[in-house]
């Protein structure tokens, strides 16, 4: 792959609070309209159970396929960027609770990165299935570096309460 050359990330989204599937959609619109990248698939919405914190609404989550010459750090930036656009102030204090967005990079290409602010592939990417449900139907022979395919991964957790919005 030559520096210049696209590279295939993925994006996690979610949200519990409000018009959740609208403040999707239109995230989903400006993840597109970043800088050079493109959205080349999307997963369906699943409704999936709170996961860390439990005992708060379920969740929709999503996940998109990107083409980006975004370097990894920037196009994190730009995603946190949305979600501030959309109301999400990040903190220790609401790491697992209620929001009415959240985006995650999930994986950059097949780049591992353990830095302040920035680590890849997303460190618990394998553990959670309303991850990997939604990743696993747009790309589930992807690798997760030091991990395994998703298909193996997703064959890995449990995903009871997890359903398609139609």
């Amino acid at each position: 792959m030559r520096p210049d050359d696209p590279v295939r990330a993925f994006v996690g989204l979610g949200g519990n609070q409000g018009d959740v599937e609208t403040t999707l959609v239109e995230a989903l619109w400006a993840v597109d309209a970043l800088p050079q990248t493109t959205i080349q698939r999307q997963s369906a919405f699943y409704r999936t159970p709170a996961w860390g914190k439990t005992d708060q609404p379920a969740f929709l989550n999503a996940v998109v396929e990107l083409r980006t010459r975004m370097p990894a750090k920037v196009l994190l930036e730009s995603l946190l960027a949305i979600e501030e656009r959309f109301g999400r102030v990040r903190s220790e204090a609401d790491r697992w609770g209620p929001r009415a967005i959240d985006l995650d990079l999930l994986a950059y290409g097949d780049e591992v990165i353990d830095e302040p602010g920035l680590t890849l592939p997303h460190p618990h990417l394998h553990e959670r299935a309303f991850v990997l449900v939604p990743l696993a139907e747009i790309a589930p022979a992807l690798v997760i570096p030091g991990r395994g395919d998703v298909a193996s991964l997703l064959a890995a957790v449990d995903v009871s309460g997890i359903e398609a919005i139609p």
